[in-house]
């Protein structure tokens, strides 16, 4: 049966539903006030990103011929639409939800001041602090029709400046000019402290605009109007597939490039002035399809997951402090307890500290004769992961480092990292031509009683310290000599990618992902029609490959029970009749950014479970190197297991996926469950019967 007879969630509908997801929790009541702002910057953030990567591609697919467009699985044109309608819904939205904070903030004695409210006081430290601060980091640009408009940054904020000389209530004199707002020099908030306890946020746009006429002073302009605008470019890198170029040489090329590409979006102050909107818009090259958004009087709303910490503890939330493992937990040696049993490591429940430990044990210890890592996205600052790299090198070892250079808005971190991991003597390979590696692994080989030992790590998340603070993910820690002979294999590959490999126990895209979940749902069908029990598990982050989201409506049919946990894109309809009855979809959104990927297939009551880097999407499995590995170990299937129970089973920060893609959340009559508060109890329960026992 074709797609044509299915119908199918549009994948950038489906996300601007996940987005609108994060902008519920800065509605939520519940969510505690500065919380709700930090979403509003999630939102915000999110929001840039799917104008700077996905609208481009949609706009491009308008230019497309008829006969080019039937062969596309979504009408471009009528996406686009729909696209421009739900965003404009979203920043209407967006504007009353900051609106609705502020007022909140006013109650706790937290106010956010502009420039016409300031008393004279006040007045003198904001211009003090501009003097001292802000001013050497301004660039003011004068605008002229005679004057191309130099490119603007994609991620920054400007205030658009109209300066009028006025004679009897007429304009007789018009200069226009941009400044951007230097977020990346200055902080965007300035606290004023009162004597009283309260706490006076005067951005730092409203800063600029208080200082405008000591700006522009050497023009002499009685009337000075300064309007917030953002544009928004296209990102996506087109690197020419060119082979007497480096990929280094080209990848660096298309980063600069990036910082110059269309635009696609303008968003601006709602109460611009029309003449200075239509300058912009000239200036700037929009075009017919591009997205004009009129909206408030701030942007970037990204600089508010930063904001100050102010206010009572009451204003945030709760600490969750990662906990240590129950079986690592004062051990001394890492390589021992992974000698004894698989360990699951769930972060940001489970403190990350395990996995450095084991890299840093890896790097002096002696048996260590080599060490080899996937990176994708490494953009933390001093990064412990990388620290102990080198030292393993220092220290004689052979490291290996395969490193992602086109981890989206990543790749100018990555490269310098690779200059400095190669400067130390590591061996740094640039994944597999065609294919963008996106697996987490470290395979660590030990020499034990004159044989070699490989120890493994396979994760859903990357080795990154401050993503493991937020992302919730597993990694397995093994040395069971089937797994770790085939992380080795993907290790060879990528040194000789003309080699094919054989792989019986884990998945790995692009070799045989497909066929064998394509395989192990067609087991269940089977098992459906032979009246067995018969069900398949999804935790991912995005499912949108329509085969196999096809493969799923004929299991559906076939009287496989199907549960979804997709994040932000979800292509399967659930509750079609004769279609998609027996699907449940649901997707978390919460103070954590559910970013696990995890699969159950019944298997006749034998449950096999998998959990690696793969979405089901047709990127990942066809066009990523990606990995996931079987769990063999019956504790943390169970353990797994418990986890995805508690999810199911969330009826506070669960939201369904159905036709409308309404949102709505998942309500029952039972005792409330959240599910990120209830796995966070279960694991500290897990620690304390473990400490009590060795009392």
């Amino acid at each position: 049966m074709s797609n044509k007879n299915y119908v199918f969630h549009d994948r950038e509908i489906s996300w601007l539903s996940f987005n609108e997801r994060v902008l519920q929790e800065a509605e939520d009541k519940s969510v505690p006030i500065l919380e709700r702002l930090k979403f509003l910057g999630i939102f915000s953030t999110n929001l840039d990103e799917f104008f700077r990567v996905r609208v481009p591609t949609v706009q491009k697919m308008l230019d497309l011929s008829e006969k080019e467009k039937e062969m596309l699985d979504y009408d471009p044109a009528e996406t686009f639409m729909t696209i421009s309608k739900k965003n404009q819904e979203l920043q209407n939205r967006f504007e009353k939800a900051y609106l609705a904070v502020k007022y909140e903030l006013e109650k706790e004695r937290i106010y956010f001041l502009n420039e016409k409210e300031l008393n004279d006081d006040q007045m003198l430290k904001v211009k003090d602090y501009f003097e001292s601060t802000v001013q050497a980091a301004l660039v003011p640009l004068m605008l002229s029709e005679e004057r191309s408009l130099p490119e603007l940054n994609g991620k920054a904020v400007y205030l658009a400046v109209k300066l009028c000389k006025i004679e009897e209530e007429v304009e007789v004199e018009v200069k226009y000019a941009l400044i951007e707002i230097p977020t990346a020099i200055v902080s965007r908030f300035f606290v004023l402290n009162e004597e009283d306890g309260t706490k006076n946020v005067v951005l730092l746009d409203d800063i600029i605009r208080t200082c405008l006429p000591d700006i522009f002073a050497i023009f002499h302009y009685n009337s000075i109007e300064a309007y917030t605008i953002k544009i928004t470019r296209d990102a996506e890198l087109d690197i020419e597939d060119d082979v007497t170029t480096g990929f280094i040489e080209k990848l660096s090329e298309g980063l600069k490039n990036r910082k110059k590409g269309d635009p696609v979006r303008l968003i601006h102050d709602a109460e611009m002035d029309a003449d200075l909107l239509k300058f912009i818009i000239n200036k700037v090259g929009l075009e017919d399809d591009d997205l004009l958004v009129p909206g408030g009087r701030y942007h970037n709303f990204k600089d508010y997951m930063n904001f100050p910490k102010i206010g009572s503890s009451a204003l945030r939330y709760k600490s969750m402090p990662p906990l240590a493992h129950p079986i690592l937990q004062g051990k001394v040696s890492v390589f021992e307890e992974i000698r004894k049993q698989d360990i699951l490591l769930s972060y940001p429940y489970q403190s990350y500290r395990h996995v450095i430990d084991l890299m840093r044990e890896a790097a002096i210890d002696p048996a260590v004769t080599s060490i080899k890592i996937t990176i994708y996205r490494l953009v933390s600052k001093n990064s412990k992961v990388i620290h102990s790299l080198i030292n393993a090198a220092r220290n004689g070892k052979r490291v290996t480092v395969v490193m992602e250079l086109k981890a989206r808005f990543d790749e100018e971190s990555n490269m310098n990292y690779t200059d400095e991991l190669q400067d130390e003597g590591v061996k740094v390979i640039f994944g597999a031509p065609g294919l963008k590696v996106h697996t987490k692994l470290l395979v660590i080989k030990r020499k034990e009683n004159g044989k070699s030992v490989r120890y493994c790590h396979i994760g859903t998340g990357n080795f990154h310290e401050n993503t493991a603070r937020v992302y919730c993910d597993h990694s397995l820690l093994t040395c069971r000599e089937e797994i770790s002979d085939e992380v080795n294999k993907i290790f060879s590959f990528f040194k000789d990618n003309y080699k094919r490999y054989q792989f019986k126990h884990l998945i790995v895209a692009p070799f045989n992902a497909r066929r064998r979940f394509v395989k192990f749902i067609d087991n269940e069908m089977n098992n459906a029609k032979a009246g067995k029990e018969a069900y398949v598990i999804i935790k991912v982050n995005n499912l949108h490959d329509r085969k196999m989201a096809k493969k799923i409506y004929e299991a559906s049919k076939a009287g496989v029970k199907i549960k979804i946990i997709a994040r932000s894109v979800n292509s399967v309809i659930n509750g079609i009749e004769g279609m998609s009855e027996n699907i449940e979809a649901i997707s978390i959104v919460d103070r954590l950014l559910e970013h696990a990927r995890l699969v159950v297939f019944c298997n006749g009551g034998e449950e096999m479970v998998y959990l690696g880097s793969s979405d089901w999407m047709r990127r990942n499995l066809d066009r990523r190197v990606e990995v996931m590995t079987p769990i063999l170990d019956e504790n943390i299937k169970k353990m797994l297991s418990k986890v995805i129970d508690f999810q199911f089973a969330d009826n506070t920060k669960a939201r369904k996926w159905n036709a409308t893609l309404s949102n709505e959340y998942v309500k029952t009559d039972d005792t409330p469950v959240r599910s990120q508060y209830a796995i966070y109890d279960y694991f500290s329960n897990q620690l304390k019967k473990m400490e009590a026992k060795k009392q």
